[in-house]
């Protein structure tokens, strides 16, 4: 982006020259970036074509599969982490170290689960409120309709109470906790006296046996009687007064249960209405009295009120509001002190969240799959991808038979072309790469067999075919724009992902486009997958060594494709898959015939020049495949013997000339 400062004259003569200044967005330092676009094709945050799934759609995206949080502080953090995963190693691994923890000692596990549910869902979001100075009270300030300021006021302590009452059963159980971030957190929440001191200053003040609730009258009950008795006499005499008219209330509902034989009347509250009553429509025989007012149908229920319970609310939420403000003025001082240790508030929030998604989320998750089918990644400098026996993380859970496969990606090797029919699995398998390296960088297990990761810096995904009427692009012009993208920005630590380039043109056009695109990125060390239909990229394999081509299994049985979604080495073609899915359609014989006639012409042709090319390159391909398994080898972990032996035997492999 570029902001352009112009000539300019003042009044006072002072001359502007024109100046041009290059503004580039780097996004943070710590953590991977993941664009808008990429963020939507991996069903991070939400699953694509929810309209199409309907109410029983069990599809989730991977921040949905995830949110088992309790707090939604918890569930922030989990969003932001997933958006915006970490790139620090030692960070990483102090997280799966505490994960490793959790999910080795099950006490320790549960303990933490229910040291967690003691404290308020939204204790992260109050504590934080003691952040910013409230106004002094003053005469303007108590008045009627600054009560409800008072009341979430008193509530926000209820809330500092109830979460500093739950430190600690939580310093109990991490006392014997192992991992350096439980250990931590133990020493500077659990073993800081300010807490327990802050504890002691707001019990002087606060009655012991308030509690945070979520129920609306008994939190305005909590709230009316938080303050000890005998500190402020007007205070006794408002609660005094919110109580008989508590109690007038419910003697009127009893009243009428009697006198108009409604044995099922109930008498709730939220705190917009106040009381109000409702009566199920079975106990409704004829028409209801004339003393019900406001009779609306909700249901199989009727919710109504009378004059007599309007007057006797009036007068309620009257008390009510005068219980809080001298709640309020009863409070200033204690707020006052509050604040000059906000500090300890603010980590307190930080670390609920933290543990909060460690332990309801990432163990939580890990808990309720299988043995081994998560893993610990393992994280190198340098080191390639390696990712044995992986599985997409939201699909696994809807097919039980979900067939895994593996990747390979290093600066010797650092291009996979992926080669298949429509439907063999192409899309999941780039989906599937992408959400295990975000999990694995949030500091959770991953679902495979084994992951060996180099730290990603940002992910780029080029991935479904779609239009953008909105900003007049076509489909192949949205396509160049994010092909555009990513080639400006990818960096030799960057994750690319590209879904069928080209497509969207002619064949001539898009073959080049796709090749060109490949041999840029071939000149980065970044780590790239490409999915692609187009046969004659296979031959970018021959000419350039890094360049590895798969191809997802497909059997031909009786004209119709069978599936096996594994993934194998080598380019696998499938005679004429487009031909056969076209006559399953039910295009006229004659069409299918004549089609195959040209294509087979085409292909003929094609195979002569690339059996040519592969003679061409191939001493090329051999050097290159040895200096990429020396490379493996010194990056690798084994003992001397293991290494003098595969040394030995690649020295042979060479020679023999069956180096693959």
């Amino acid at each position: 982006m570029f902001v352009s400062f112009y000539r300019i004259e003042s009044e006072k003569g002072v001359i502007i020259t024109n100046h041009s200044l290059s503004v580039t967005f780097n996004g943070s330092f710590d953590h991977m970036n993941i664009d808008s676009t990429s963020v939507q094709t991996l069903e991070i945050i939400d699953p694509l074509h929810t309209e199409l799934w309907g109410t029983s759609n069990k599809k989730k995206s991977l921040f949905q599969m995830l949110k088992t949080t309790k707090t939604t502080g918890g569930s922030r953090l989990l969003r932001a982490n997933l958006l915006q995963p970490l790139k620090d190693i030692q960070t990483i691994n102090t997280r799966l170290d505490c994960l490793d923890e959790l999910v080795s000692n099950e006490e320790l596990f549960f303990g933490l689960t229910q040291g967690l549910r003691k404290f308020p869902k939204e204790s992260d979001k109050v504590l934080c409120h003691f952040c910013f100075k409230p106004k002094k009270v003053t005469d303007e300030v108590l008045k009627p309709a600054n009560g409800r300021k008072s009341q979430l006021l008193i509530s926000d302590i209820i809330v500092l109470k109830t979460a500093l009452d739950a430190i600690p059963f939580l310093s109990k159980v991490l006392k014997g906790a192992n991992s350096f971030l439980l250990k931590n957190i133990y020493q500077t929440i659990c073993e800081n006296p300010k807490y327990e001191s802050m504890r002691k200053r707001i019990g002087e003040v606060i009655d012991e046996d308030v509690i945070h609730s979520r129920a609306p009258f008994v939190a305005c009950t909590q709230q009316c009687f938080a303050i000890k008795p005998g500190i402020d006499g007007l205070l006794d005499v408002a609660r005094r007064s919110f109580c008989d008219t508590s109690e007038a209330i419910h003697n009127l509902a009893t009243k009428y249960r009697e006198e108009f034989t409604l044995p099922n009347l109930k008498i709730p509250y939220n705190n917009r209405l106040g009381f109000y009553f409702i009566i199920p429509l079975r106990d409704i025989t004829e028409k209801l009295p004339n003393k019900f007012i406001q009779v609306v149908r909700h249901g199989k229920n009727v919710h109504c009120s009378s004059f007599e319970l309007a007057s006797l609310n009036v007068r309620n939420k009257s008390a009510a509001a005068e219980c809080f403000l001298r709640t309020e003025l009863c409070l200033e001082g204690l707020i006052s002190e509050i604040r000059e240790d906000i500090r300890i508030l603010t980590m307190l929030a930080e670390v609920l969240c933290l543990l909060d998604m460690i332990v309801n989320s990432f163990a939580y998750t890990i808990s309720t799959k299988p043995v081994d089918r998560y893993t610990r990644p393992e994280f190198t400098g340098d080191g390639p991808m390696a990712i044995n026996a992986g599985r997409h993380p939201i699909l696994e859970s809807l097919h039980t038979d979900f067939v895994p496969n593996n990747i390979f990606l290093s600066e010797a090797s650092n291009m996979v072309l992926v080669m298949g029919p429509n439907m063999s699995g192409k899309s999941t398998y780039l989906q599937q790469i992408c959400l295990i390296v975000i999990l694995a960088q949030v500091g959770c297990y991953v679902p495979a067999q084994f992951a060996s990761l180099r730290v990603v810096d940002r992910i780029f995904t080029r991935i479904g075919t779609g239009d953008n009427v909105e900003n007049n692009s076509s489909t192949f012009m949205t396509e160049m724009k994010e092909t555009a993208f990513i080639m400006q920005n990818v960096s030799s630590r960057s994750l690319v992902v590209v879904d069928e380039l080209g497509r969207a043109t002619s064949s001539s056009d898009g073959l080049a486009i796709a090749w060109s695109c490949c041999e840029h990125l071939l000149s980065l060390k970044g780590y790239t997958v490409f999915a692609t239909h187009m046969e004659g990229l296979s031959e970018l394999a021959t000419m350039y060594p890094n360049v590895k081509v798969l191809h997802f299994e497909v059997d031909l049985r009786n004209g119709l494709l069978d599936f096996k979604f594994r993934l194998k080495d080598g380019v696998r073609r499938v005679p004429h898959y487009g031909l056969l899915l076209a006559r399953v359609a039910g295009l006229p014989t004659s069409v299918i015939d004549t089609a195959t006639s040209i294509t087979s012409r085409i292909t003929e042709q094609e195979m002569v020049r690339m059996d040519a090319n592969c003679v061409q390159y191939q001493p090329l391909r051999m050097a290159y495949q040895a200096a990429q398994r020396l490379i493996c080898l010194k990056y690798s972990n084994q003992g001397d013997d293991y290494i003098r032996e595969a040394l030995q035997d690649l020295k042979e492999s060479y020679a023999a000339g069956n180096l693959i």
